[in-house]
């Protein structure tokens, strides 16, 4: 099994040529193609880049990449409460996580919430399952694109120079492949890894796959600041998965947006007193 883990490329925090090198790189460390893409998606924050990383995954390798071969691994799932299903918790508080495993044919799983190495391994069991699972649905052997294919060629080329620069002959660009000594299989695949590493700077147009870049005029920067500020206080909301957690956060929002000393009075004592109403509620419930 091999695991290539990619930074987050698809972050809005990442510059296009970092998006270039990211993305070439993992697309040649995984050729010919991945039997799967693993999406790790954090449960304690909204799924905004995630939902990106999807559309620039279809852009890149078609639409098959996130309905057939792509897999939400969600983390952080230990701060749910004991007797809370992941499953629940998904359709009760996170539209933006049904959105996120509906577009990625309804698979996810996590490796967490384990209470010893037996069921540890049982998690990794089920996830390669689902991996052969998703391959089996998808009725080829792996992922396969132009993009890939080119990606194979590449390296398969690659492999060829190392191996006769190696065996100390000197190639030249209008000499073919057909009139040198032949390559084996078993010398292509001891510098299959050198070659990955080595190819690199694929023609990506990552302009038209990020199209918004990261560019803020100055007249909009403020209405666009406060309008992501309320987007991510609105994520955190739906994300918080107790109930008193959200009554302090309630309080919180009335001190911020109150403002100054007496606003932040005016949230402790609401964040206060909700959390007093929603203890008692419970309480008259049990």
């Amino acid at each position: 099994v091999v695991v290539v883990s990619s930074p987050a490329w698809y972050s809005s925090a990442c510059s296009p040529e970092e998006r270039r090198t990211h993305i070439s790189s993992f697309i040649t460390l995984s050729s010919p193609g991945p039997h799967a893409f693993l999406l790790c998606v954090s449960l304690n924050e909204p799924a905004h880049d995630e939902s990106k990383a999807l559309d620039a995954l279809a852009k890149l390798f078609g639409p098959a990449a996130v309905s057939t071969n792509t897999i939400v691994l969600f983390t952080h799932t230990e701060e749910l409460g004991e007797d809370e299903p992941l499953e629940q918790y998904i359709m009760t508080w996170r539209k933006d996580l049904q959105e996120l495993v509906g577009r990625c044919g309804d698979r996810y799983h996590t490796l967490e919430r384990c209470s010893g190495e037996a069921e540890e391994g049982k998690n990794v069991e089920e996830l390669l399952e689902k991996v052969e699972q998703a391959v089996r649905e998808s009725g080829t052997k792996h992922l396969s694109c132009p993009l890939y294919q080119e990606a194979e060629d590449r390296v398969r080329q690659r492999q060829i120079e190392i191996i006769r620069q190696r065996r100390g002959e000197e190639l030249s660009d209008n000499t073919s492949s057909n009139s040198q000594p032949e390559v084996t299989e078993e010398e292509m695949e001891a510098v299959r890894e050198e070659a990955e590493r080595s190819t690199r700077d694929f023609d990506l147009d990552v302009d038209s796959i990020f199209p918004s870049g990261n560019r803020v005029s100055p007249s909009s920067a403020a209405p666009s600041f406060l309008w992501g500020l309320w987007e991510k206080l609105m994520g955190w909301i739906r994300w918080l998965p107790t109930l008193v957690r959200r009554e302090a956060l309630f309080g919180s929002l009335v001190g911020l947006f109150v403002g100054g000393q007496i606003g932040g009075t005016v949230g402790a004592t609401v964040g206060s007193v909700a959390t007093e109403v929603s203890r008692r509620k419970t309480e008259k419930t049990k």
